[in-house]
């Protein structure tokens, strides 16, 4: 298995976290008698050697010896080998389904960076990908491994290497008449929906073999990852009676399903340990109604369908999946879901605790969406005295989830946290979502700020959530508070720019109520690095109401010198003061022609603001339009120039139209991306009912 491995120079060549000296280690250990060695071994494989998907000159080194491995027969843990070869060798553009479509243009990210980058065919890749196909043929072999993991892994990485397709598919179809184990028949069938994918024209045969298997006498685990196949390449041959026939067989397969057959085995601390610990308790359910609902795409009807029928089932572990992959079209796809999300809120009342914790995580990212759910989070918060996350790092999920729907009944418990011994920094962000509702809780956010250190490193965090709220309630009771940070923290703290900022965002907050903090303020607008200057005049333009004393202030931070996030926050602050900040039209005229996407939007949105043109301002505002992290911010200028953004209402109306999240990408979420799209929506509905 290793002969030559001592005479590569592996010294010489790297990995993700510098010389790959280790690798030779690490490729003994994966044939390691000891199974935690085995599991260490495979977890460093991935975290330094192929590292987030990555090839390195030590990947490419790695690839004899990983092929010798996994034609060892009886070598435990084989077919964890054959995965991460998959993994290397990569995926071909057609081994996708579902649409895409919707992601961000031209590689524009939240930050805003070049229009049209590009990102070139990574020649590490190319080679391992030719490297694995070049060792395919091992793959023919261990589709009839007597290991049954190993031939549950083989089938991908024999369709999507082996250069001979209709041998391939001859030896897949002949596999699932003889093959007697379930996962094993399963990993089949995905095997002939990813030939089907990838061959075209020429995959008729293996489309028809899927239908086939899609009816009786099949058993409902093989039938449903047949439809779920079928789905990803033949969306015609599906059944019309699609969503009944998998509810149906859902409910079939849960009364028959049988406990693994597989060793238990105790993981160890690492990567892979983590992943098989976190693994659902249908693991091979979730992975076929998986399969199902991202082949269907943006048929939200018929998803929602599905995971009505999936959480009315009787087996916990049914339901877990569904509240689980509800996430997945939450996320992603706009839709009519107060149907589905009341009954994961009713998940809430389950004995089982994976259960109420899956629900719980969906319902938090939800925000108002969650309002169908809002009865049941209330319960769960009234019911739970004794675990609301008093004096813990993290506030009580269930109360996180019911304030940020903006619900009331959370008020009494968060007053309760905030009396606790400890509060969770994101208790402050949590209130902010109550709006004006949560006044009453004001004079004790203002306590815990006054109990804020001003010299930790934990200063900022736990500051900024409890200001950002203080501000939303325009609380000025609280500015003694804000002044002490404002005066007390030492120049080298950590984060106090960021401080500063915040602190500075809040006496605005407090407008004419804070002229206690005017001497403060006026010493800010002489900071030599200009870091807070511009948040400093913001705010005593909002305090004092004299956007003339502060102009030059800002008219200086646009210069081009400056660097791009003071520049961005001085249109902001320009666009703030309206006509009065006319002297500074032709520096943000020169700032729409930035090469920074959210400059040119700042600066468009001033212009408007200050002069009242939309000739110059609907442009800009087209092109950001591309980079959909832009548009709640254009959306929302859109909104007060009413008649006058008509001839950009085309946008909005695509907007309204597209049944996909503006922010939907591949390959990962952020937290607030739903609650943004449900505001861009609303915003857009605005703009046209304005119009």
């Amino acid at each position: 298995m290793f002969r030559g491995i001592d005479e590569v120079d592996w010294a010489s060549m790297q990995h993700a976290y510098g010389s790959a000296a280790d690798v030779p280690e690490l490729l003994r250990g994966l044939a390691s008698p000891l199974p935690r060695e085995r599991e260490t071994a495979l977890d460093g494989m991935y975290g330094a050697v192929h590292h987030q998907g990555d090839v390195y000159d030590s990947t490419l080194a790695s690839i004899p010896f990983l092929f010798a491995l996994a034609a060892r027969a009886g070598l435990p843990d084989r077919g964890g080998i054959v995965e991460l070869l998959t993994s290397i060798g990569g995926s071909d553009d057609a081994d996708t389904f579902g649409d895409t479509s919707g992601d961000a243009e031209d590689g524009a990210d939240e930050d805003g960076g070049g229009r049209d980058s590009e990102v070139p065919e990574d020649d590490n890749h190319a080679m391992a990908h030719a490297a694995v196909r070049a060792g395919s043929a091992v793959f023919l072999d261990l589709v009839t491994d007597g290991d049954p993991q190993v031939r549950r892994a083989a089938p991908t990485a024999l369709v999507r290497f082996h250069g001979e397709p209709p041998r391939v598919l001859a030896l897949l179809s002949d596999r699932l008449r003889d093959e007697q184990e379930d996962g094993v028949r399963l990993a089949l069938v995905e095997g002939l929906g990813l030939f089907a994918r990838l061959h075209g024209g020429s995959s008729a045969p293996a489309v028809d073999c899927l239908v086939s298997l899609c009816g009786p006498p099949h058993d409902p685990g093989l039938r449903l990852a047949a439809l779920g196949q079928l789905a990803s390449c033949a969306l015609d041959r599906l059944p019309a009676d699609l969503v009944p026939t998998v509810v149906a067989l859902l409910h079939t397969r849960s009364q028959r399903i049988r406990p693994s057959r597989e060793p238990v085995r105790t993981s160890s601390d690492t990567l892979i340990g983590s992943l098989r610990r976190m693994r659902p308790a249908d693991e091979e359910g979730a992975q076929l109604l998986r399969t199902l609902h991202k082949a269907l795409g943006a048929r939200t009807t018929d998803r929602i369908a599905l995971l009505k029928g999936q959480l009315s089932c009787q087996n916990t572990a049914d339901r877990c999946n569904a509240v689980w992959m509800s996430a997945g079209l939450f996320r992603e796809w706009r839709g009519a879901y107060e149907e589905p999300v009341a009954l994961i809120g009713e998940q809430l009342g389950s004995d089982e605790e994976r259960l109420r914790c899956a629900a719980v995580s969906v319902l938090e990212f939800l925000f108002t969406l969650a309002v169908p759910a809002a009865d049941r989070l209330a319960d769960l918060v009234e019911a739970g005295t004794d675990s609301r996350g008093r004096g813990t790092a993290t506030l009580y999920r269930p109360l996180k989830a019911l304030a940020r729907c903006g619900d009331v009944r959370a008020i009494p418990a968060l007053a309760e946290v905030l009396r606790g011994p400890a509060v969770p920094n994101e208790t402050g962000y949590a209130i902010g979502f109550l709006g004006p509702a949560a006044a009453p809780l004001a004079p004790l956010l203002r306590e815990r700020l006054a109990e804020v250190p001003l010299d930790s490193p934990e200063t900022y965090d736990r500051a900024a959530p409890l200001l950002s709220t203080l501000g939303t309630l325009r609380y000025a009771a609280a500015l003694p508070e804000v002044l002490r940070l404002l005066h007390g923290t030492p120049g080298d703290l950590r984060l106090r720019n960021a401080l500063v900022k915040a602190l500075a965002r809040t006496v605005a907050a407090f407008g004419p109520r804070a002229r206690e903090a005017v001497p403060a303020l006026r010493e800010l607008l002489t900071d030599e690095t200009g870091e807070n200057a511009v948040a400093a005049a913001d705010a005593l333009r909002e305090v004092e109401g004299d956007v003339e004393a502060v102009l030059p202030v800002l008219l200086g931070a646009l210069a081009p010198e400056r660097d791009a996030g003071s520049r961005r926050a001085a249109a902001e602050a320009l666009g703030r003061s309206g006509a009065a900040a006319a002297p500074a039209l032709p520096g943000l005229r020169r700032l729409t022609d930035s090469a920074e996407v959210w400059e040119r939007t700042a600066a468009a949105c001033a212009l408007w603001e200050i002069a009242g043109d939309p000739d110059p301002v609907l442009p800009v505002f087209r092109e950001a339009w591309r980079n959909p992290y832009t548009r709640g911010t254009v959306t929302a200028c859109l909104v007060r120039m009413g008649d006058a953004g008509a001839p950009v209402h085309d946008l909005v109306r695509a907007e309204l139209a597209s049944p996909r999240r503006h922010r939907a990408r591949s390959g990962g979420h952020g937290s607030h991306d739903v609650l943004d799209d449900e505001t861009l929506l609303r915003d857009c509905r605005r703009v046209l009912e304005i119009a």
